[in-house]
């Protein structure tokens, strides 16, 4: 069965990381100098597990007062560094190793070719191109420059407060700009990812924000408490918008036992909390459900795997050695009386439904 990956940061590991995410996934371990992030993602791997497509995240900060996670001065940097990142995505694509998918028609044609193949394994790799946190948007009005350089989604915020709204870790509604960035992210077609928003802030930008919303890597807050997940309110803002809600693999986001306090994420270590046979694909088929509960069908759940931006293998479940286990979501699924259309759409159909309803048509 085919995947769509809902958040996978790969620019995070091929820059940051310093990883060939073209090779193998043992060639990426052997050569890896992060004993404490082992990679399961990369590009072959995908491909060996059915991986079509994915929302390709990049993520830069600005750094501020209050700031939970490490950031950039200047906005020049962060601008510099967000383009960077892009390039990288880009490049990837003129190399023939993915395929930036940036309008519906180009979205459809892609699934298909991979739905009619034999072999995966010299197919490009779908890219939808998001930005996570927008503060690499220097003022409203230059979201229509991100919107021509490739880019389809984009998030308020990260961890923290940001230029736009309060993320993850922080309290507080949007700030001065947001309202004109959201004016202008619905005049250009820009979608709205709900994830790491704020409570205060969630509530105000879905009132402000006319265009469709999603939540690419964002758990239940009725499974797990703590500020990171949605409450089952928010869910259904999303459910009723016709979003879709990918479940995490991070292990923060699946501990029912374990709130984390975001003020000081560089001060903990999750096996100080538990162990990782401790939250298995299970905990992610529980999230799962309970937005399917929610909604009264399989027409919004999907898979937002955060692939290798939570800390690699020790941050996700036991079970997933590689990207390609997302696969064994599939039988558990099964066992839980999913039909095999709805278990489709679980595990790539929402997300492709969603952004060729979403995303511009084709020329």
């Amino acid at each position: 069965m085919l995947i769509f990956d809902g958040d996978y940061p790969m620019a995070y590991g091929g820059i940051e990381l310093n990883r060939d995410v073209t090779r193998s996934l043992a060639e990426v371990r052997a050569a890896d100098g992060h004993p404490d992030n082992v990679a399961f993602a990369c590009l072959p791997e995908m491909r060996r597990g059915g991986v079509a497509a994915a929302l390709m995240k990049f993520t830069v900060r600005r750094k501020r007062k209050n700031s939970i996670l490490q950031g950039l001065v200047g906005t020049a940097a962060v601008y510099g560094a967000a383009r960077g990142q892009l390039a990288y995505y880009h490049m990837l694509a003129e190399q023939g190793e993915g395929a930036v998918l940036t309008d519906g028609e180009a979205l459809a044609k892609h699934v298909d070719i991979w739905e009619k193949a034999e072999d995966w394994n010299a197919l490009p790799v779908g890219f939808i191109i998001g930005m996570e946190g927008a503060d690499p948007i220097l003022w409203p009005g230059q979201v229509h420059e991100w919107f021509e350089m490739g880019v389809r989604v984009v998030s308020l915020t990260h961890y923290g407060p940001s230029t736009y709204a309060h993320g993850t870790g922080s309290e507080g509604g949007l700030f001065a700009l947001a309202k004109d960035l959201l004016r202008e992210m619905s005049s250009c077609g820009m979608l709205l990812d709900m994830t790491h928003i704020s409570d205060e802030s969630f509530f105000e930008a879905v009132n402000l924000y006319e265009g469709p919303v999603l939540a690419s890597h964002q758990n239940c807050r009725a499974l797990v408490p703590g500020q990171r997940q949605f409450s089952d309110e928010q869910l259904r803002i999303v459910i009723e918008r016709g979003g879709v809600i990918g479940a995490s693999m991070d292990t923060w986001m699946l501990c029912p036992w374990y709130t984390l306090d975001w003020s000081n994420t560089g001060g903990y270590k999750r096996r100080d909390h538990f162990r990782r046979e401790d939250i298995s694909l299970s905990h992610v088929a529980d999230h799962i459900d309970h937005v399917c509960q929610l909604a009264g069908n399989a027409d919004h759940a999907a898979i937002g795997g955060d692939t290798d931006g939570q800390g690699g293998i020790d941050g996700a479940p036991c079970d997933v050695d590689s990207i390609a286990d997302y696969q064994l979501l599939v039988p558990m699924l099964e066992e839980r009386g999913y039909t095999r259309e709805d278990i489709e759409k679980i595990m790539y159909r929402n997300w492709v439904r969603f952004y060729a309803d979403h995303l511009p048509a084709g020329d």
